[in-house]
């Protein structure tokens, strides 16, 4: 029989083995943000200044809706790209599956400047997207695809996609194929037993996937920065821009904390949505 004595060993061991952990927590995540919220409320002046013109100037605003409408949008074109990827990975015989997968995770390993670099190179008017589209006879002058959204976009979905197709092809694995071979049998089409069985069964693995995709795509800098142009700016670029050039700390820090209250409202959304359906 445990007793109550044991238990509480048991509770304070657990908690030495945690208590690096909780330290290097601590030392390199609580400290900067409190002394990020510090800065933003304390520089120039005390009050909320910051977070006053941040939030009320059509400037800023617009910089933040730039930043939710790429976010969305590359969440959105991730899922509808990553999730019949996903679906072949769970189903393909083992050695394609293999090679498949292997591909995947070499474009994760590789260099991100690599990535965006060789991306510029690709959709710059004299590349080799604009002049295939040229020969197939689409097009007869090259087209703008950097220095704008849609060059952000596409370098951004390229890089986040492994990102969800991961996600998915773990939750997509565990789906028995039986289940839709008796949507089949019940006489659902295929594109019903993808709405009402495959999708809903998939939800889970969609969301995490959209979730990460999304908070990593709001906070990104490297690839809006390279592709994008200073119309087009981000919120990662503002604050960079507010920290390194103008040494304003305290906007550059309001705008930091704003997008950390975002992305911990969306994952407790998320938590709120998805975790009781996955413990009943």
């Amino acid at each position: 029989m445990v007793t109550i004595a044991t238990t509480q060993r048991r509770r304070r061991s657990g908690l030495g083995m945690a208590m690096p952990a909780i330290l290097l927590l601590l030392a390199f995540f609580v400290v900067p943000v409190v002394m990020l919220l510090t800065r933003s409320v304390t520089d120039p002046e005390p009050g909320l200044h910051n977070y006053a013109a941040l939030l009320g100037s059509p400037t800023y605003g617009r910089i933040f809706f730039n930043t939710f409408f790429v976010s969305g949008l590359v969440t959105l074109i991730t899922a509808l790209i990553a999730f019949p990827i996903a679906w072949a990975l769970a189903i393909m015989p083992r050695l394609p599956a293999g090679i498949l997968f292997a591909v995947i995770l070499l474009s994760m390993w590789t260099n991100l400047l690599t990535r965006t670099y060789a991306w510029m190179v690709m959709l710059q008017q004299t590349g080799i997207i604009n002049r295939m589209l040229q020969s197939i006879g689409l097009i007869d002058t090259p087209i703008q695809l950097t220095n704008n959204l849609i060059g952000v976009t596409i370098g951004m979905v390229y890089i986040m996609l492994p990102f969800m197709i991961l996600p998915l092809y773990g939750v997509i694995r565990k789906i028995d194929p039986a289940i839709l071979q008796a949507a089949a049998l019940c006489g659902a089409s295929r594109m019903q037993a993808l709405v009402r069985v495959l999708l809903p069964l998939a939800a889970p693995g969609i969301a995490s996937g959209g979730l990460m995709v999304f908070v990593m795509s709001l906070g990104y800098y490297v690839t809006p920065s390279l592709l994008g142009g200073t119309a087009n700016m981000m919120l990662a670029e503002f604050i960079v821009q507010q920290v390194q050039s103008l040494l304003n700390w305290g906007m550059g820090g309001a705008a930091a904390f704003v997008l950390l209250v975002v992305t911990l409202a969306l994952y407790a959304l998320q938590l709120r949505l998805f975790e009781p359906r996955e413990t009943r």
